[in-house]
């Protein structure tokens, strides 16, 4: 009998990558398969792509590899252990895959696990920008009805930002500075709306200023051109080296500025700007503890990024799309989808 197989993308090497035909995923014990709807392409990926990412060279991640952890499908088989009930959900999943024995995922942070696995990005888990995905199921999250494939597959970058606006603790009254108007930073400042605070943006080019815009944010700004305001609350979800450093100077005395951008080279910050401001630094990594929280918020329509998302391609087109070129007829939005179930 011939192996089934599915079609996924699979990246061999920087810049080079293709769809194949692979072996389709089976359920271990703990796990789940998952036909998968829709993907996110997130900077993260074009950093594998560039051959950039980090992981690469710290022996966290090699090529051959199966790209795409922001997604949402339906739970189509299930290993050994795990409650038949889950055929048929339609689910999205955390990133972070813990060892589950060690102090920190004991402790409920399993995100920071020095042995962790993460879909589509380290460890070798094989990522969703295929037809099939498993995973364990302790990774899986339900979506509410009302949240779409669409919106399922922005509930991993969702659940960043949220933490990321959380952490800012900007409500009325409070004036929140995002710098970098990216998908995260977009997030960011649509989590910080539903708080109540008053946001800007601050970004590089026009079209993602006039975007900003689009959609309902009036306070957008280059460097150059930002007011002289008092900002509560700063967030950095930028890739510019600097602009950590011009957080610190662009906050409040005694406000807090939240870092989850990174940069392709090392920040410098001053420590003494920050003790002597008075100033709360706090980092973000993964979204791990507000997934549920997100599917919430996006079920009740409080934040709705849906207009994000400029175009949805299918698998063949996902090459070009980390290559950096746009969809023809794709919108204005910072996010492209993958339909793996498109094309043939």
């Amino acid at each position: 009998m011939t192996p089934r197989t599915i079609r996924a993308f699979v990246l061999t090497r920087p810049g080079k990558g293709s769809v194949e035909d692979v072996p389709a995923p089976e359920a271990a014990p703990g796990e789940v398969v998952v036909d998968v709807e829709r993907v996110g392409v997130c900077g993260t990926d074009v950093e594998f792509f560039n051959g950039e990412m980090a992981y690469l060279h710290q022996g966290h991640a090699a090529y051959p590899m199966r790209l795409g952890h922001e997604w949402a499908g339906t739970v189509s088989a299930v290993g050994r252990g795990v409650d038949p009930g889950w055929v048929g959900r339609r689910v999205m999943g955390d990133t972070m895959l813990g060892d589950g024995v060690c102090r920190r995922c004991r402790r409920g942070v399993q995100h920071v696990c020095e042995n962790r696995q993460e879909v589509g990005i380290r460890g070798g888990r094989a990522g969703a920008l295929a037809e099939q995905l498993a995973v364990p199921v302790t990774s899986l999250h339900e979506l509410s009805p009302t949240v779409d494939a669409v919106l399922g597959a922005l509930v991993e970058p969702g659940g960043n930002a949220l933490r990321a606006a959380r952490a800012a603790a900007a409500g009325p009254g409070d004036r929140v500075l995002v710098l970098g108007p990216g998908t995260i930073g977009l997030l960011v400042a649509m989590f910080a709306r539903a708080a109540g605070a008053e946001v800007h943006l601050m970004g590089l080019t026009p079209t993602s200023l006039d975007f900003a815009g689009a959609i309902g944010f009036e306070h957008a700004w280059t460097e150059d051109s930002l007011p002289d305001l008092p900002f509560d609350a700063v967030v950095d979800a930028s890739n510019a080296e600097h602009l950590p450093a011009r957080a610190l100077d662009l906050v409040e005395p005694a406000g807090r500025v939240v870092y989850i951008g990174l940069a392709g080279r090392r920040s410098l910050i001053d420590t003494r700007t920050m003790v002597l401001r008075d100033v709360t630094a706090i980092g973000i990594l993964s979204a791990s503890p507000a997934l549920d929280d997100t599917i919430a918020a996006y079920a009740g329509g409080s934040v709705d990024p849906r207009p994000l998302v400029a175009a949805t391609v299918g698998l063949e087109q996902v090459g070009a799309v980390l290559a950096g070129e746009r969809p023809e007829g794709a919108g204005s939005g910072p996010k492209i989808h993958i339909d793996p179930r498109t094309g043939s």
